[in-house]
């Protein structure tokens, strides 16, 4: 018996109405990183594409589409590591030059911050950028980008493990994106206070 007209009419509209929801949660689910099984989480702006992690080490990497005029997308990384934080921003600064010999190594902005309990450290270093494209530890030649930037933040958990998250590339690229780096550093989630 074939279905009363308004019938297909309602499924249409309920499918309508359902596959943008659907949609956005997917979204959503792609843009959340979790870290340390879960324990805390922080998730993407919207309009960064998750990406395969170019080094095994890297737990959730996401490509920032270019700002006009850049010819680059910009990179954020995110990872467990060991180390120091002092150590670790020295290897950071380390990763950028100045454009002329001699002049003095760039001196990044460094603040303190108490986000979900939890000691946050955020990095701004701007300069001439040794590029790794096999990662930080893969050795191999490194290409140089002028006018580049990164933002990094490091999250403190003693009974965790530290995080990394490092937002770098051109620098305009960078500056579009710095407002949401903040709010997704800022809307960390911890599961408990306890940790």
């Amino acid at each position: 018996m074939p279905l009363p007209r308004p019938l297909p009419l309602i499924f249409g509209i309920l499918a309508l109405a359902i596959g943008p929801s659907l949609a956005a949660d997917k979204e959503d689910a792609d843009r959340r990183m979790p870290l340390a099984d879960g324990q805390l989480e922080i998730s993407a702006p919207k309009g960064w594409q998750r990406k395969q992690p170019r080094s095994n080490i890297v737990e959730h990497e996401f490509a920032i589409p270019a700002a006009k005029g850049d010819a680059q997308d910009g990179r954020l990384t995110v990872m467990a590591a060991g180390g120091s934080i002092d150590a670790n921003i020295e290897r950071w600064i380390g990763q950028f030059t100045q454009p002329k010999a001699g002049e003095p190594k760039p001196k990044p902005e460094v603040e303190k911050q108490k986000i979900a309990g939890l000691e946050v450290h955020f990095v701004d270093i701007a300069g001439t950028y040794k590029d790794s494209p096999g990662g930080p530890f893969a050795g191999g030649k490194s290409i140089e980008r002028p006018d580049y930037r990164m933002l990094a933040a490091i999250i403190v958990a003693p009974k965790i493990g530290n995080y990394f998250i490092k937002l770098y590339g051109p620098e305009k690229t960078i500056q579009d994106q710095e407002k949401g780096f903040r709010e997704m550093i800022e809307g960390l989630k911890r599961e408990s206070t306890d940790k």
